[in-house]
């Protein structure tokens, strides 16, 4: 049987902050799921780290695990934080940078 979730225990109670660690002046990810339609990893950024700005061909799902980041979106500017959520529209410039340490779980989805 194939699975489409990799990098993680299956059948057991997890904290997805402790599936990935933080390293000093780095970007950190972790791949949960790839398929054609469907991405999801663990992201950490160090203070100070970020994610250059750049276009996805799907919707983008932010989900803050840990710490604060500003995120642009087409200009606009957002601060989130842990226990917060957004969403980054396919086709639309966006990228962020790390407040403080930072962890999220990306989920992008295409049509």
């Amino acid at each position: 049987m194939k699975t489409l979730i990799k990098n993680i225990e299956f059948s057991k109670v997890i904290n997805l902050k402790n599936l990935i660690s933080y390293q000093e002046a780095q970007v950190i990810s972790r791949t949960i799921a790839q398929t054609p339609t469907v991405s999801i990893s663990l992201f950490s950024l160090d203070k100070g780290e970020g994610i250059s700005t750049h276009v996805t061909p799907g919707d983008a799902m932010v989900q803050v695990l840990d710490g604060e980041a500003e995120i642009t979106i087409d200009n606009n500017i957002f601060n989130v934080k842990a226990g917060e959520t957004i969403i980054m529209p396919s086709n639309v410039p966006h990228g962020l940078e790390a407040r403080v340490r930072f962890q999220m779980l990306l989920t992008v989805i295409k049509g």
